[in-house]
């Protein structure tokens, strides 16, 4: 794995945390009648109200009856699964996929919408709980975290499952929440652990681990393999990270280039030295949603110039409370074949301005074509500083396109 520590120094033991189901988790608290049924969750944002209105005067949440809840059956629309409960993985359902999809796959699994306000508070509240025990964390999103043990007490003991059971309990005890936590000498590793003993598991791999624990892994366990890479190795006979391991470092730069096949060599032997970053600094943000029918550009002009306005409002709302500003904006469009497109220019200029970005955004769209319909709009602004920084201040430059050739048809919103 990588270089072994210093013969004075700690091993190095980096964890992986990583919440169960957490939406889907979270919901269970506020509905503890659902426990053990297949739920999904998804299809829209809950307002307070919905999740109330039919409650009895003096009743609780916990007391609406489960014939009460809708039915994933019952479902139209274009909606998405944001997570499910365990019951409901039982039936091939999973994230990202389909809700009209999933009723077939399980009809019977109640659907509720998302509440991100609520999921906002647990997710602070249960990494509170964390950098009290141990402070060296790295946020990866609203239900994952990574933690360096290395030097916390407790960190080395037992290969860091003292540490690591101490903290599941501390964010039981918290939130009602259960976590599964996977300890390794790296992050790679450790994040392939946490997926070990999934729910509410502790894996830890130690420095001689690596043929046991990990080659025998398919090749998409490791982080940063996606389905292209994997069908091209699969067509070369290389299915699990043991296989990948035996090639040769100069073959495999040979047939997927010099950064990709360098990388897929360091991580079959399960190599990274990547730090446990504290403090990081957003790349881009971004706006989108998805209609709940097919808009066309003609068709619709209107309401698809009022929602491109609205997306561009609220994202400039997001970097001024955010405190950042960006040259980059582009714009994301999914047409009704699923097919995406992509365009971004580059302005001279940083800006977190509403008018600006929705400017600027039209004329990428420009450089799309708009015939057919769309499930989708979307905006973003990159190339970010933090406003009043030298860099957000510095005089204006030329302005550089990054976008590719213009199509012919032109935007209409």
């Amino acid at each position: 794995m990588s270089s072994p520590p210093s013969s004075t120094g700690p091993i190095r033991r980096i964890a992986h945390l990583d919440m169960d189901a957490f939406y889907a988790s979270v919901e269970l608290l506020r509905y503890p009648q659902l426990k053990g049924l297949p739920v999904v969750i998804g299809g829209g944002r809950r307002s307070v109200d919905e999740a109330i209105r039919n409650l009895p005067e003096g009743g609780a949440l916990a007391d609406i009856p489960i014939e009460a809840f809708p039915r994933l059956k019952d479902y139209a629309g274009r909606g998405v699964i944001t997570t499910a409960t365990y019951p409901a993985r039982q039936f091939g359902i999973g994230s990202a996929m389909g809700l009209m999809k999933a009723a077939k796959l399980c009809p019977q699994a109640l659907i509720l919408p998302v509440d991100f306000d609520e999921y906002r508070r647990f997710s602070r509240a249960f990494k509170q709980v964390i950098l009290e025990i141990a402070p060296l964390m790295e946020d990866r999103g609203v239900d994952e975290v990574y933690i360096d043990f290395t030097d916390v007490p407790g960190g080395q003991r037992d290969g860091g499952r003292s540490l690591a059971r101490l903290i599941q309990k501390s964010i039981l005890d918290a939130t009602g929440l259960t976590c599964s936590i996977g300890v390794a000498p790296n992050k790679l590793i450790a994040k392939m652990a946490s997926e070990f003993n999934k729910p509410n598991g502790i894996s830890v791999v130690h420095e001689g681990d690596l043929e046991s624990h990990i080659w025998p892994l398919p090749c998409r366990k490791v982080n940063g393999i996606g389905p292209k890479a994997d069908e091209k190795l699969k067509r070369f006979g290389i299915e699990t990270v043991g296989q990948l391991a035996a090639r040769d470092r100069d073959w495999l730069i040979q047939n997927f280039g010099k950064a990709t096949g360098a990388w897929m060599h360091e991580v079959s032997w399960g190599r990274d030295d990547r730090p446990v970053v504290t403090e990081s600094e957003p790349v881009s943000m971004s706006r989108e949603t998805t209609f709940d029918r097919d808009l066309h550009a003609v068709r619709d002009r209107a309401e698809l110039g009022a929602i491109f306005t609205h997306l561009c409002e609220k994202l400039a709302e997001d970097l001024q409370r955010k405190g950042y500003v960006g040259k980059t904006i582009g714009i994301k469009l999914r047409y009704d074949d699923f097919k995406i497109a992509t365009r971004d220019q580059t302005i001279d200029h940083f800006t977190a301005d509403g008018k600006t970005i929705r400017q600027v955004g039209g004329q990428c769209l420009k450089r799309v074509p708009l015939e057919r319909p769309l499930r989708l709009l979307g905006v973003r602004v990159g190339a970010l500083a933090k406003a009043g920084s030298p860099e957000a201040l510095a005089p204006p430059g030329a302005v550089r396109s990054t976008t590719e050739p213009a199509a012919t048809t032109a935007s209409l919103f």
